[in-house]
């Protein structure tokens, strides 16, 4: 199978926020989707390796907020290859901005934030989608919001010039841009930076 042919499918890419016993979190998520109109309804499929999901299952309320074009690297690294279970993701936030719910939502790098509470969760293996009811909504920036494909055309790192001796091979992080070199990629090699698998690399051609 070639798995790059899910790139050519259309993602947005958001920030999903939780709390849960005072404790802040977030976490970068590219599945969201209006279902229905009356009422108002969303869906999010969220990893179960994700602490947030943890914390979004047990209190059953989140903010959703999608990143705008003006998005530079720093929300994916800060929100993406790092764990809430080992970092506070929200310790050097210049400004702390709450909505309604009394969950966070960022100062910039977003153009909206929805208020959701969940009303079903169905378990997908891998993933939970949530159903989640939007109690309130609101614009925070006209830029446009941030698609996968504008991700990678536009602000994930290229790969970085070879700078180890000839004959390696070079193996790219096609999440986050990290570069592997070897004569062959383990098969149960993780990225160190976005904790993806081998099936995330991609052989860059001499």
């Amino acid at each position: 199978m070639d798995n790059n042919a899910l790139h050519k499918i259309g993602y947005g890419l958001y920030v999903l926020i939780a709390q849960q016993g005072g404790k802040d979190n977030a976490c970068i998520i590219n599945v969201a989707q209006q279902v229905t109109s009356d009422p108002l309804q969303l869906m999010i499929c969220v990893n179960k390796q994700n602490l947030t999901h943890d914390m979004v299952l047990k209190t059953a309320k989140f903010n959703l907020c999608p990143l705008s074009e003006e998005a530079t690297m720093k929300p994916f690294e800060h929100f993406g290859f790092q764990s809430g279970r080992n970092v506070n993701k929200f310790e050097n936030c210049e400004v702390e901005l709450r909505s309604e719910n009394g969950l966070r939502y960022l100062p910039k790098y977003i153009n909206a934030c929805f208020q959701c509470v969940v009303t079903k969760a169905i378990d997908l293996g891998t993933h939970t989608m949530f159903i989640a009811m939007v109690m309130d909504a609101k614009v925070l920036s006209d830029s446009p919001s941030i698609t996968y494909a504008y991700y990678q055309q536009h602000i994930k790192p290229k790969p970085a010039v070879n700078s180890t001796a000839a004959g390696k091979k070079r193996w790219v992080c096609e999440v986050c841009g990290y570069v592997y070199e070897g004569d062959e990629l383990p098969d149960d090699y993780i990225c160190p930076i976005c904790k993806h698998g081998k099936s995330d690399f991609k052989l860059i051609e001499a």
